[in-house]
């Protein structure tokens, strides 16, 4: 029996790991993905999307890939890993999003693209498409993302702050009428009394940042927490010498940022840009 090896010898993110050793495994043992699929019974499709990362299959196909490699209770343990970090992902994404309907004031800094608050049904649409989603799916996505904005309406809204990297505005949509609707609905957003937007333009340089989107909650006990994201995960911090750290930072970021009139003048810059008519 083949030594059983070290479940976090390469420690990565749960599912891609999961998804590497399927595939390091496979290789070692010289099969093609139609073989394996032939040798165990199962669709070769599955074990491909399997080491894409595109699903983590069941515990029943990962048994039998435990017996047929000789690597008793390791892929299982690895799929267990990747299991619960999806469904753990989701619970703290859960817990975030009440704790944002509660909270009394929100700063907000994004690297990329504009944050969910303040985003229209176009943009919403074409970036949840770019990501793979259609049909029913991306419907009900876009419908939920614009329900968040009511989070801002009305004479309760709580204060929100966001810093745009100027990266956020430079990535146009594909469909310019969609993006000018974008433009003028941040233009707008600038006017209303609890919405403050700022930018950070290239010319700040480097900083501490550069890589997370960061949302930052103000709590009705006092408490101040944190959603970080990045491309692959989210995490909810609520534990306060992280928090604070972060706070800096972020305080770091908004001096080296446009002030609101300036960036408002930004935002009308970039629509001069476009034209009013798409197809001119």
């Amino acid at each position: 029996m083949p030594t059983r090896r070290v479940v976090t010898g390469r420690s990565r993110e749960p599912r891609a790991r999961f998804a590497e050793e399927l595939r390091s495994l496979r290789l070692q043992r010289g099969d093609s993905l139609r073989q394996l699929g032939e040798r165990l019974g199962w669709d070769w499709s599955l074990f491909g999307k399997m080491e894409k990362g595109e699903t983590v299959g069941g515990p029943e196909v990962v048994q039998a890939l435990d017996t047929y490699y000789g690597t008793p209770g390791l892929l299982l343990a690895l799929w267990e890993l990747a299991v619960s970090d999806k469904t753990q992902f989701r619970e703290r994404y859960r817990r975030y999003m009440s704790l944002e309907a509660e909270a009394t004031s929100l700063w907000h800094y994004a690297v990329s693209v504009l944050p969910g608050l303040l985003q229209t049904p176009g943009y919403a649409r074409e970036l949840l498409a770019a990501g793979g989603l259609k049909g029913e799916e991306l419907d009900q996505q876009v419908d939920a993302r614009m329900g968040r904005r009511e989070l801002l309406a009305g004479d309760d809204a709580p204060p929100f702050r966001t810093i745009l990297s100027e990266a956020v505005l430079r990535t146009q949509l594909r469909d310019a009428g969609r993006w000018r609707a974008q433009l003028e609905y941040l233009r707008d957003a600038t006017e209303r009394g609890e919405v403050t937007v700022q930018v950070l333009p290239f010319s700040a340089g480097l900083h501490g940042l550069s890589n997370a989107d960061v949302m930052f909650l103000r709590l009705l006990d006092g408490r101040t927490v944190a959603y970080a994201e990045n491309d692959v995960r989210g995490d909810l911090i609520e534990e306060t010498a992280p928090v604070e750290r972060l706070q800096l930072t972020y305080d770091f970021v908004r001096d080296l940022a446009l002030s609101p009139a300036e960036s408002r003048k930004f935002i009308l810059r970039l629509l001069e840009e476009v034209p009013c008519d798409p197809s001119t």
